[in-house]
Formats: structure tokens, sequence, C-alpha cells
């Protein structure tokens, strides 16, 4: 698979309403990388009874249990390794997926012609509070493990107090934007990011499914051919 490649899965679950089996199809974005042979991992948040793959998934498929997974081409925004020197990824929950991939693409210790050329990035992840961040250890720890070259930002909107948590609130918004990413006068040299719920696009960049880039990016000066939404 393509560095931030997404597949669909596929599951024959009950239909409360209709009491039969029917095929549901849902997109996961692999955390794992291809030197990861014979498996790949999946990071998943379960939505309980909101839910229906999620709940599957993560609370009812038995080990032997059969899932199909299928790859479309299309799904690939960027491959890696990437040529730019410095990216910017803005996340939003479950969004973290492709952007963790991409990490392991510029992080990791893959193979030589896979490594990414890549000497900064800046990560603003979107989360309603501390308890719903999804792989919170993994990015600290690269966070740790990378300090002169990673940089990753928890940005909570509704964390309840007495947690103890210091770090930025409210939503990822142009202020946020200017103080942790390289600007867009660099030219060629800088990428951005962006996975999340549809308002983030909204108000961020634009719709997902349009090349075209408008809102809080295209007002500091991001260009189509810096910013990718996935």
């Amino acid at each position: 698979l393509t560095t931030c490649a997404c597949l669909l899965a596929n599951a024959k679950l009950m239909d409360r309403e209709k009491e039969e089996l029917v095929d549901v199809t849902r997109p996961y974005t692999p955390i794992s990388t291809n030197v990861q042979v014979g498996c790949f991992d999946l990071l998943i948040k379960d939505y309980g009874e909101n839910g229906w793959m999620s709940k599957y998934l993560c609370e009812e498929l038995e080990v032997g249990g059969t899932v199909e997974f299928k790859h479309i081409d299309f799904n690939v925004k960027i491959p890696a390794p990437f040529k730019h020197k410095k990216i910017g990824m803005i996340a939003g929950g479950t969004g973290i997926t492709p952007i963790i991939q991409a990490l392991h693409a510029v992080l990791g210790t893959g193979p030589d012609d896979q490594k990414s050329s890549t000497e900064s990035i800046a990560l603003l992840y979107g989360s309603r509070s501390s308890d719903d961040i999804l792989g919170g250890e993994m990015l600290s720890s690269w966070a740790k493990d990378h300090e002169s070259k990673f940089t990753c930002v928890d940005v909570l909107s509704n964390e309840p107090e007495g947690t103890g948590y210091e770090g930025e609130t409210g939503f990822i918004d142009k202020a946020k934007i200017q103080k942790y990413f390289p600007p867009a006068s660099e030219g060629e040299d800088v990428i951005i990011f962006v996975c999340g719920p549809p308002i983030m696009y909204k108000l961020l960049c634009g719709p997902r499914d349009t090349k075209e880039v408008t809102g809080v990016l295209s007002e500091l000066g991001y260009t189509s051919e810096q910013v990718f939404k996935f």
C-alpha cells in the first residue's frame, strides 16, 4: 500500500430494523507501514451503540472472524516519500489516522527509498477533551524522540476543569496556524495536510472533494499546490 492510502472495510452485520444481514462498508487508514509484512494496524474509535462497523470491530469481532478489505487508488492524496522540507499537519478526531501513517514515513526507520527529506513537522490535533485523543501515547513518544524535528500540539475544545491540562484550547484557527506552521511564502518547501470532520474542511481549507483552497488557509496565502485534503 502507498503511504496515506485508505482501505474500505466490509462486513455483513445485522440490521436491527430489517432484522437481516446487510453489507456495511466504512473507510479506514492503516497506521502501520509497508515495512510491516503480513498484517496491518488500524486505529479505530469505538462509538458504541452509535457506531456500526466500529462497534463490530472493537467489541464483537472474534479471533478467526472475517472482515473484507479493499484498496481504492483514488484515495491516495500524496504518496511518500515527501520531498518537502516542512510539513504542517491539521487533524481532527479520527482524522489523525492518515496523519500517523504519514508520520511513520517521515520519522520511521523504513527502507532508504521510502525516507522523506522533510526537516520539520508541526501537528495541530483537535479533540474535544484529553480523553478523546487517539494515538496520544504514540504521538507523545515521537515528539520526545524527535524533539528537534516533530512538534505535536493538542487543541482541546471542551476539556473539563481540574485535569491539569495546560496546552492549547478552543479550536484550530488562524492564530494557531500562524504560530506553529511555516508560512506559505516558503513555496515548494512547504505542504499542509488536513484531515478531519466536514466543518474543519469548511472553515480551514474548503470541501474535501475540491482542489480549490478557501477558508483560513487561503487567507494565509496557501495554494492548492501546498494543501492536501485527506
